[in-house]
Order: C-alpha cells, then structure tokens, then sequence
C-alpha cells in the first residue's frame, strides 16, 4: 500500500468529458499536498501509465483511487473491476461516475439509433461507410475495439463504491477539503467517514446556498432563460425559468443562480431525495398557478426537453435508468 514511505494514489478517466481531471488540478498549490502525501502510481491522463502496470500491482496496494466516468463498454467495466480490486478506497468522483451524467442520455435510445446518429446523419462523414466493430483482423494482427453496452451505467452499479464525490465537475475547494480530510486520517488527526458517504458537498439543496428572495409566487408558463431578462435578485424558478435548485444537493455555492444562470443539477439528487426528476417535477408543479387540466397540461408542455431537464445528469442512478429499447438492446 506504501511506495517510498507514501500510501499509492490512482485516478481514471472512464467514460466522461475530462473535467474531473481539470477541476483535481485546478485546486491550484493544493495539488502539492497530494504530492507530498502519496505516491502517484496510475493516472493516465497525467503521466505514462499502462492497464499491465496496475494488473501487476498487488491487490488492495492502491490506498485511495479516485474514478470518474460512466460505465459505458466493456473496457470501463474492466478498469472498473481492475481498480476495485487493486484499491482499498474507491471514489465514484464527479457526477458521471456517480449518477450517470450526460452519457447516460443515450439510455434514452438503443445501441443502434446512438450508431446512427453518431455516423451516418449529415454532420457526420459517412464516405468510409460502415460502422466500427469490434474485432478488425489487420496484416499487424488482430484489433480490438470495446464493445459498447447498451445503456450507461455508474460506477456503483457495477462495482463497490466507498465514498461519493458530486459535481460535474467537482467544485475545487470542496475537492482541497476532501483531501485536507484524507491527508488528516493519513497523519492520525481525524477517522474516515463511513462507508457509502457522500464528501465534498452538502446535506441540503441549492436553494438554501442561494441568496435570490423568495417569495413563492405562482407562474403561468415555463420559458427558455434567454427569452427573460431576469431580475438579479429574486429566484430564478419563480420568473418562470426552469431551476432545479430545488431538487440539487447543495455543495457548490449556488455559483450558477448568483452569475444569473438556473441550476441545472450537476450535484445530484439532495440528500434523502430517491428519484431526482420526480423532485424536481413536484418543485416544478408548487409554482404552477393553474386549475384546469388542459391549462396545467400547457404549462408543463413549455417546459423545453423534459428529459434533459429532468434527468440531464441522473438518468442512470435514478428509477428510471433507461428507455426499455435500449434495455433490449
């Protein structure tokens, strides 16, 4: 578990944007206490690293790998297993990990309409023709693509997860606390929270980081944000623009309603909150000042893709998870 004295560190890249990677370092001179705690031993995105070296490694020898990404082909699954084995704490870091974020939109179609938009619509090139396989014999020998699952899955759905880490990304000083707390149980100052606990954010939602005033008014209808021009000072949801502050597990400063922009959930579910899209639509639904079915059916129809409202960032961890084609698939 120790190399030169230092507990071993790792982190991946599973199937995400990057950012994750972005926000550990953008915690600035802070990235030097990880240097100084740990031994770095796999990180791909920063130093030359390979899947033998890790499988090489001992099981449980990693101390803490932080992982983020969703599981999407069989190679996140294998990395995912390969990891879990190989490190006493994992971390689903960042919300793809942890609820399935964007990739997981695609569970709202099957494997083979996510190909087709992908290579064969007009803002693709379609003059190779084809779509990818999996396996390409080649005169250097044989090529092997990862096969994409069906769905998108989180980490903990697949393997064992110890703690949580939300955000997308991650906001940088709730990740320089979270190491503060790690490097502090390393030195025998503080105990590791129990397992399956979220770290890095907060017990509450959005709305209470938020300093907008409100006053609970009732709306008529839904609009996009750049069809108002918003006042600076009252909440966002209440002039009519969709806000899922209320349903968003607080942690990040409520940076996005304070800069004049709705919540849109990077921070997942609030705590105790067990569908997210579920919160938010009865959020939604106590601002709503209608009576009649067919008056309340037209609000809700101006509310722009329900879907990625509802559930841009939660598809995967939420009851829902998947659009049954794609289950199929």
């Amino acid at each position: 578990m120790t190399l030169n004295g230092k507990p071993k560190f790792a982190m991946y890249w599973s199937a995400s944007c990057g950012g994750c990677e972005i926000a550990l370092l953008n915690i600035h001179e802070k990235i030097l206490d990880v240097d100084a705690n740990f031994q770095v031993v796999f990180w791909p995105v920063a130093m030359d690293a390979k899947y033998k070296d890790v499988e090489a490694m001992p099981d449980g020898s990693i101390l803490l790998t932080l992982f983020n990404g969703a599981i999407r082909n069989e190679e996140n699954e294998h990395m995912a297993h390969l990891l879990r084995r190989k490190s006493k704490i994992l971390v689903a870091f960042g919300s793809c990990a942890n609820e399935g974020c964007m990739p997981a939109l695609a569970n709202l179609s099957p494997i083979e309409e996510v190909y087709h938009t992908a290579y064969s619509t007009p803002s693709t090139d379609p003059a190779l023709g084809g779509l990818p396989r999996s396996d390409y014999s080649a005169p250097e020998g044989d090529l092997h693509i990862p096969r994409l699952f069906p769905y998108v899955r989180t980490l903990d759905q697949v393997v064992d997860v110890d703690y949580f880490i939300p955000g997308c990304p991650p906001e940088s000083h709730q990740i320089a606390a979270v190491i503060d707390a790690i490097i502090a149980v390393l030195k025998g100052s503080a105990e590791l929270p129990p397992a399956g606990s979220t770290l890095g954010a907060g017990s509450s939602t959005v709305c209470e980081e938020c300093p907008r005033k409100r006053d609970v008014k009732a709306i008529h209808e839904f609009k996009r944000l750049q069809e108002v021009m918003l006042d600076p000072a009252v909440c966002i949801l209440e002039q009519g623009v969709v806000c899922s502050g209320p349903a968003t597990r607080s942690g990040c400063s409520a940076v996005c309603p304070k800069a004049g922009s709705p919540c849109i959930g990077c921070y997942g579910p609030a705590e105790g909150v067990i569908d997210y899209g579920a919160r938010l639509i009865t959020s939604l639904a106590s601002v709503i000042e209608a009576n009649q079915p067919e008056e309340i059916e037209q609000i809700i129809d101006g509310i722009p893709d329900p879907a990625g409202s509802f559930y841009r960032f939660n598809l995967a961890s939420s009851l829902l998870k998947a659009a049954r084609p794609a289950v199929k698939g």
